[in-house]
């Protein structure tokens, strides 16, 4: 399968997943339509518009095609048409935070390595791509990111991203690899959500 349409597969996979997730977290707050479909377009492509100014990619794709605005529109739609739905799911904000943050951190490190940038950059803005949106909602609603939290969170990003980077340099990426590591970046994610793993932190009585 063409290496292009496997990107933008997932790329706009993960678009919808994060404007669902964005979409949720504004209906919570009880914005209207306006502010609805505003975070979720923000939420849905913040992420790949910083990866693209990073990578000197201008206009950014998710402002110069058309494809990402109306996937973040449907996103917006299906969860207004269908909250109370959406409500009966566990915690519906963080599972398509999590899918997202898998599909992303693949599509994110893909981009960067076709444009050819370094080993290095691809997985940090993989990371980026995959963590933006998140954190552009939270700031927006007032939440504090979880990447400034204790959270498994970036650091999933990074292990998904650095994963699809190392399979390409091997030589071992395909379509069924990318899926296997957007899949393990999410499972990471739900399943430090899930048991309560946090990352270490400085003890605080170990300064005194």
């Amino acid at each position: 399968m063409d290496t292009h349409l496997i990107y933008s597969v997932i790329d706009l996979l993960g678009t919808f997943a994060f404007g669902v997730s964005g979409a949720v977290a504004a209906r919570q707050q009880r914005l209207d339509l306006f502010g609805i479909a505003t975070i979720t377009f923000i939420v849905a492509c913040g992420g790949g518009i910083v990866r693209d100014l990073c990578l000197g990619t201008l206009p950014p794709a998710g402002l110069s095609s058309w494809r990402y605005l109306v996937v973040s529109l449907i996103a917006a739609a299906w969860v207004v048409c269908a909250y109370p739905m959406v409500c009966r799911m566990k915690s519906p904000v963080q599972l398509f935070d999590s899918i997202g943050l898998g599909l992303f951190a693949v599509a994110g490190a893909k981009k960067a390595l076709a444009v050819q940038a370094g080993a290095e950059v691809a997985v940090v803005l993989g990371m980026v791509s995959a963590v933006g949106g998140g954190v552009l909602r939270d700031i927006l609603l007032s939440r504090v990111p979880g990447i400034l939290q204790r959270e498994i969170y970036a650091s999933a990003a990074l292990a998904g991203a650095g994963v699809e980077v190392l399979l390409s340099y091997c030589g071992a990426n395909s379509v069924v690899t990318s899926w296997l590591t957007a899949a393990g970046c999410t499972v990471l994610r739900m399943a430090s959500l899930h048991y309560g793993w946090r990352l270490p932190s400085i003890d605080e009585d170990s300064d005194n």
